[in-house]
């Protein structure tokens, strides 16, 4: 009994030592206002997911599968939707709004690319799907 737990334990510290060190992902949300919604999910090591609301009803689903990517949502106003979907690796997404009534749809599946985006006022809608890699997008948009 004594010989089996020496080894074990033995064995134990060997593992300790020489196992890979965990590789966090990091998320930061923020929320004032009323009635704000977040969703959001991240497969893989050493993502970066940053939600800012301010508002009445403000909803934000980010989805994130790979490593090193980025994404960022600030919304202030009411009522303004934001989905994000990354697959792949370095991938970076932004997007803002201030207003009401706005949607954005970001996708990217590839390696290294950008996406960023500025809603203002009321009503916009943006739908950008990137595939491949090392891509860059960025639009603003004033709505009435």
């Amino acid at each position: 009994m004594t010989r089996t737990f020496l080894i074990t334990t033995a064995l134990v510290s060997v593992f300790s030592l020489t196992a890979p060190g965990v590789n966090a992902n990091d998320m930061t949300i923020r929320q004032s206002g009323w009635a704000n919604e977040i969703g959001a999910s991240q497969n893989g090591f050493r993502n970066l997911l940053g939600v800012h609301q301010d508002g009445f009803r403000n909803r934000s689903n980010t989805r994130v599968y790979g490593n090193y990517n980025t994404t960022a949502t600030g919304q202030s106003g009411r009522y303004n939707r934001s989905f994000i979907e990354q697959y792949g690796n370095y991938n970076s997404s932004g997007v803002a709004q201030f207003g009401s009534n706005h949607t954005s749809v970001l996708s990217q599946d590839g390696n290294g690319n950008i996406t960023a985006g500025v809603q203002i006022g009321h009503g916009c809608s943006a739908n950008v799907n990137q595939n491949g890699s090392g891509n860059s997008v960025a639009f603003v948009q004033v709505c009435p």
